[in-house]
């Protein structure tokens, strides 16, 4: 049996009706949908790092265990550990859970990490690190008794049907943005961008138009095409001075690659990031120092990154078509353990929670049915580590073109949804528009969670809402009267 034989039969190639030519290219499609990843966190992070509690600034430098290191230096660690995490999680969630769901460290929880925990709550960020592992070990534990997937199927149906929709538009927003066809109003908060005065606008649409007409005729690979033409392109007009650099290019990268080549780039990576594990040990020594902050800091980024997770596999797994007919997943357990396990090891070498990436949706429309399509994410990113700076060349929002794509394909989750019922409209109305407005997965499936059992109530049908459909709800609400209490300075750490 030849190589590709052995991993047909092992990723069941034919119980999913797919080849490994079609796997591999999914498994690009992911890559180059999510590669934003090992530029952007390490931006968000690095901030956490050099942000001073005393003087609430940040500074142009961090000391770790008596050694200064600039910012490009942290940037360059946090990048490695990205990959490295991104890759142990991947590995389990190809070869265990054998589904086609990239990971990395979440954004947004990046975000809840550095500038709500660290920033605004003031907590050390050894000690946040040691928040996430402790989080990471508490997933193992409840995913290995079952207790996430009993969690998961308790979400009202609506609220399953809609979490993809509500995640398209999330997905279709957030691209928009990105490539400014949309932008920022004064009156009306948002309109449309102006393709004339925007070079990334302009240059988007034509890539956005050639993706789309490529999908529309069934091209396989229409993705990749348009993410990989557009950044050509944007590189090939600053290059030819069409446009100043900085621009259609990264901020920098223009300079780097003309002043100090590529070959001088490759070869001067931090690749030690021992700083950020003994970071990440000195914080365990913290969790004595003030125990009830502790704890509070796991419960919150436990209950954020639970719901978020959830929505996420939910979503990207009715793209694929994994559900079956009650919107369950069959075996959530395996991909919540490849989650639970990243996150575990993440934050032991310096980086925040692991999570299913919504942009693993690229690759599912690209015909990934098996764990081969994670596992072929999982070495573009290895293999990201021989040229971490070049990944920030790559403009983010040619990337963010397969979100848009992507934003629109998922929508078909409406079509699921039961509209002339009360519970079902309202519910699931509100998961899908809750999520594009707050810039929120979790507060998406909050708004269905909460409302379902209370419709369900009111038209006379409180029997078919379980007692565990109940508890999720109160433990929502219960969540954020604390998180609001926390906003409002009622609480502080």
């Amino acid at each position: 049996m030849g190589a590709r034989e052995t991993i047909a039969a092992f990723f069941d190639f034919d119980e999913y009706g797919t080849d490994f030519k079609t796997e591999s290219l999914a498994g690009l499609t992911t890559f180059l949908a999510m590669a934003y990843i090992i530029v952007v966190n390490p931006i968000i992070l690095r901030d956490a790092i050099l942000y001073d509690r005393a003087s609430g600034e940040f500074q142009a430098a961090a000391t770790i265990n008596g050694v200064e290191y600039t910012p490009n230096e942290l940037f360059q660690m946090i990048a490695v550990v990205t990959i490295l995490a991104s890759v142990v999680a991947m590995l389990v969630m190809a070869l265990y859970a054998n589904r086609p769901f990239g990971l990395a460290p979440g954004m947004g929880l990046n975000a809840f990490f550095t500038y709500t925990v660290v920033v605004i709550l003031g907590v050390p960020w050894q000690l946040a690190l040691a928040a996430v592992f402790v989080e990471g070990l508490v997933f193992i534990a409840l995913t290995a008794v079952g207790a996430r997937k009993y969690v998961l199927e308790l979400f009202p149906e609506p609220v399953k049907f809609a979490v993809g929709a509500g995640i398209g538009i999330y997905l279709l927003f957030l691209g928009l943005q990105e490539i400014q066809l949309v932008v920022p109003h004064d009156d009306t908060f948002i309109t449309l961008g102006n393709v004339i005065q925007s070079p990334v606008a302009a240059l988007s649409l034509v890539g956005l138009t050639l993706m789309l007409l490529l999908y529309a005729r069934g091209v396989k690979g229409s993705i990749v095409i348009g993410i990989v033409t557009t950044a050509i392109a944007g590189w090939a007009l600053t290059l030819a001075g069409v446009v100043q650099p900085d621009v259609l290019t990264p901020a920098g990268s223009y300079d780097s690659v003309t002043n100090e080549g590529i070959i001088s780039m490759l070869t001067s990576v931090q690749y030690d990031f021992t700083p950020l594990f003994w970071g990440f040990v000195d914080g365990l020594g913290m969790i004595t120092d003030d125990p009830l902050v502790f704890v509070l800091v796991v419960f919150t980024f436990f209950f954020v990154d639970f719901f978020d997770t959830a929505g996420t596999l939910i979503g990207v797994s009715q793209i694929g078509g994994f559900l079956d007919e009650d919107g369950d997943l069959p075996e959530a357990e395996k991909p919540l353990m490849a989650d639970a396990v990243g996150t575990t090891v993440g934050a032991m070498i310096g980086t925040s929670t692991v999570t299913t990436f919504i942009e693993s949706s690229t690759g599912l429309e690209e015909g990934g049915r098996t764990g081969f399509t994670t596992l072929v994410v999982a070495g573009f990113f290895a293999l990201s580590l021989l040229i971490v700076p070049l990944m920030s060349a790559i403009p983010q929002y040619a990337t963010y073109l397969a979100l848009v794509v992507v934003g629109i394909i998922m929508l078909q989750g409406v079509a699921d949804i039961d509209w002339q019922h009360p519970a079902w409209a309202i519910s699931g109305g509100l998961t899908i528009t809750i999520m594009p407005l707050t810039t929120s997965i979790a507060n998406g499936l909050a708004a269905g969670i909460i409302t379902y059992p209370l419709v369900k109530s009111a038209v006379g049908e409180r029997r078919d809402v379980s007692l565990g459909q109940w508890l999720l709800a109160i433990s929502f609400i219960v969540y954020f009267v604390a998180y609001f209490a926390v906003q409002a300075g009622m609480v502080t750490f």
